[in-house]
């Protein structure tokens, strides 16, 4: 009897249309609904088991209640998953994120237009100047309000030339509230920056080349290369933004979660090491330092 209700549990048959079977479109509640059930530690992956759970119920919910996802044979899912990852698993990490999961579940348009990622910011210093721009109370937080804020602006620039219309308050409060629910891991209401860096990807962060992890032999030219991915204005200084882009993309080498203050108390400690000038600011030279004291 037992084994006969657990055939009847798929999350997933809930979200199919009765008649067609196909998946409906999901509010960003039911994303959101969806994402958690399968995220079950809440690492911000779907992955190993869960990703096996999510395949097997994916496959088995458009059969009869009475079919189960233990029904489907381990030589499937293995294929299966093959499969899945090479369509969807852009980056290759053997797990979905949450955009991953967004491009393959029918979500409403507005609340995918989110997780695209056909433009992402090309460094931490355009973060950085995003960051700027919506953190308004110079809090080190992206609070709800701001956040709002946030998403009401990218759903406008994204819907490019087309005729935009207004998101309501409410689905700007769903959204918002959504959001908040995937991405704020410690439950504090609002986002800090290892937080909103999931929400808004940048294309590449360059000191996670190899070539760093032997910065004995790096050339001018790799030099020059990175100092020009930072100093954005040209005025042959990293500073400001260009200065808090630089230290975010330093920071991520040791720490995965990471608010304004473990970046100030980062960015000190690289100032008092490497600027010999006391500027506060890091010259081509100071940059030099940095990047061989990566390979130490």
């Amino acid at each position: 009897m037992a084994n006969k209700q657990r055939k009847k549990e798929n999350f997933l048959r809930q979200f199919r249309d009765e008649q067609s079977k196909e998946l409906k479109q999901l509010t960003a509640a039911q994303f959101m609904e969806i994402w958690s059930h399968y995220d079950t530690d809440g690492n911000g992956f779907i992955e190993g088991h869960e990703l096996d759970d999510l395949l097997r119920e994916l496959a088995s919910s458009v059969n009869p209640a009475d079919v189960g996802p233990e029904l489907i044979p381990d030589s499937v899912l293995r294929e299966l998953k093959d499969c899945f990852l090479e369509a969807y698993d852009e980056n290759e990490d053997g797990k979905i994120e949450i955009g991953e999961l967004a491009e393959i579940l029918p979500t409403e348009e507005n609340f995918l237009l989110l997780f695209r990622k056909d433009n992402p910011l090309e460094s931490s210093v355009d973060f950085m100047k995003v960051w700027k721009e919506f953190d308004t109370d110079c809090s080190g937080y992206i609070e709800a309000d701001e956040l709002k804020q946030f998403i009401k602006t990218l759903l406008e620039k994204r819907k490019g030339i087309k005729a935009y219309e207004p998101i309501s308050e409410e689905k700007l409060i769903e959204y918002t509230d959504t959001i908040l629910h995937i991405f704020d891991a410690n439950g504090d209401g609002k986002l800090q920056f290892s937080e909103m860096a999931k929400l808004l990807p940048v294309k590449e962060n360059f000191l996670l080349r190899p070539i760093f992890k032997g910065c004995a032999s790096i050339t001018s030219q790799d030099l020059d290369r990175v100092f020009q991915l930072y100093d954005k204005d040209g005025n042959d200084i990293i500073e400001e933004e260009e200065l808090d882009g630089f230290v975010n993309d330093l920071i991520q080498l040791v720490k995965k979660d990471y608010d304004n203050e473990d970046l100030q108390q980062f960015k000190s400690s690289l100032l008092n090491g490497c600027d010999v000038n006391r500027d506060k600011k890091i010259s081509k030279a100071e940059l030099k330092m940095v990047l061989m004291s990566l390979s130490a």
